[in-house]
């Protein structure tokens, strides 16, 4: 048994220049390890609770050190002493201290820097890198109803899913559509040559753009934010060229993904779309989509309608799997990593595939408990980074690893995105798969 014997917070920079949270957790034995929590600059309403200072004079209100001081005063003095390898009764203590159903009063980004920070702390105690410590250790001891199927499956390492162009809330005047992802799903190439393919495809798009005449600036995410774009179904166009300039079968080996975080252009039961001119009901939105399925080779669709428009996903997942029966439609605004959320989206089938971001629900167990039920359900799950404050923290990579996520979704360019990358093909490597 190793204990806790101290914890630590500060406030560091996350990819928006704004600050984010760090937390060192030190156990008795002398091991000691960091981690770092991202937050969105496109969030679902329901995701739990990021707590920001709100004093103009800090970071213009976004500073941290609210969040800071909770984990260096109530939450510390809960923990001191707990054994490390604890980590579901941890993050019950946690969020009991905190007492909201949100995480609002200490603040998801205070709890989930804890909890992120003590799983690698009992990582190291168990001399395991954290993919295995979570396979092999806590899975089985919180979540025996997926360690069968998982460790008779052996790890199969997740498809990136690059974002490759940028609109929405992630950019200024490009398209209406937040996400268009580039996903390489070749299943005869390891996942090393898989992220090549993916950059090689994302190098030939920034190829295109400018002989268009576009800027290759990258945004939020550190994908192209073509600003004057003429429509939502260019970026569609252009990256099924990329691909075939790069060599590759579209579908079969490199495809597309859609986020369209219809929640940022939804407003009095319709979606305007600027770059279309025009207000859509929801069918005629679902309507607006469809011919794309046939057109391109898209694998996923990601929000494609509101977190608020929940009766009419069942009537667009079942539509789509018309188009195509092997199609994933993705839940994330709607859902946001919520294991009660999602277990109603399952019952009224509102899709097949959930977008898994540890800060929506605050801590691991938690997190995994969302993955436990995806899998068990036959839905895909995709572990994904953050727009607008991401950190170099890689804990996303091992849990999608440990539970055999379907994809990744991390930029093709930018240090604290393709830190992600990095750490996933090193674990390749350890694994020699």
């Amino acid at each position: 048994m190793d204990r806790i014997k101290d914890i630590k917070a500060r406030e560091i920079l996350a990819s928006s220049g704004t600050p984010t949270i760090e937390v060192t957790v030190t156990l008795e034995s002398g091991i000691s390890e960091d981690a770092s929590v991202s937050f969105g600059a496109s969030a679902g309403t329901k995701e739990a609770f990021v707590l920001l200072d709100g004093d103009n004079e800090r970071y213009l209100g976004a500073g941290m050190s609210k969040a800071v001081g909770n984990v260096n005063g109530e939450i510390r003095t809960s923990l001191i002493g707990k054994d490390v390898m604890d980590q579901k009764g941890i993050d019950d203590l946690m969020c009991q201290l905190d007492g909201t159903e949100n995480k609002s009063r200490l603040g998801a980004n205070a709890i989930l820097g804890v909890s992120m920070a003590v799983s690698k702390a009992a990582a190291s105690t168990s001399k395991l890198p954290l993919y295995r410590y979570v396979r092999e250790l806590l899975l089985p001891q919180y979540f025996p109803e997926i360690t069968e199927g998982l460790n008779s499956e052996g790890y199969v390492l997740p498809n990136p899913m690059m974002v490759s162009i940028e609109g929405g809330k992630h950019a200024n005047n490009s398209t209406d559509l937040q996400e268009f992802c580039i996903s390489v799903v070749d299943p005869k190439l390891s996942l090393k040559e898989k992220v090549r393919a993916g950059e090689e495809v994302y190098i030939n798009l920034g190829k295109i753009l400018k002989a268009e005449g576009f800027s290759t600036n990258v945004g939020n995410e550190g994908a192209f934010a073509p600003e004057g774009i003429s429509s939502n179904e260019k970026p569609l166009e252009y990256i099924t060229q990329a691909i075939s300039n790069s060599g590759y079968v579209a579908k079969e080996q490199v495809g597309i993904s859609i986020d369209a975080a219809a929640s940022e252009f939804a407003e009095n039961n319709k979606y305007t779309l600027k770059l279309e001119n025009k207000d859509y009901t929801s069918e005629e939105l679902i309507e607006y989509y469809l011919p794309w399925i046939e057109k391109y080779p898209i694998l996923t669709v990601e929000d494609p309608l509101s977190e608020f428009d929940w009766s009419n996903w069942p009537i667009l997942l079942q539509k789509l799997i018309e188009k195509n029966p092997n199609i994933r439609l993705v839940t994330d605004d709607i859902t946001v990593t919520n294991p009660n959320i999602l277990k109603k989206g399952i019952d009224d089938k509102i899709g097949n595939a959930i977008i898994i971001k540890l800060n929506q629900i605050g801590t691991v167990t938690e997190t995994l408990e969302a993955c436990k039920i995806a899998r068990l359900a036959g839905w895909t799950t995709i572990f994904s980074h953050r727009g607008g404050g991401e950190s170099t923290d890689t804990t996303m990579i091992d849990l999608a690893v440990a539970i055999n996520s379907g994809y990744v979704k991390v930029g093709p360019t930018r240090g604290e995105r393709v830190v992600k990358y990095n750490r996933l093909m090193r674990i390749e490597e350890e694994l020699n798969i």
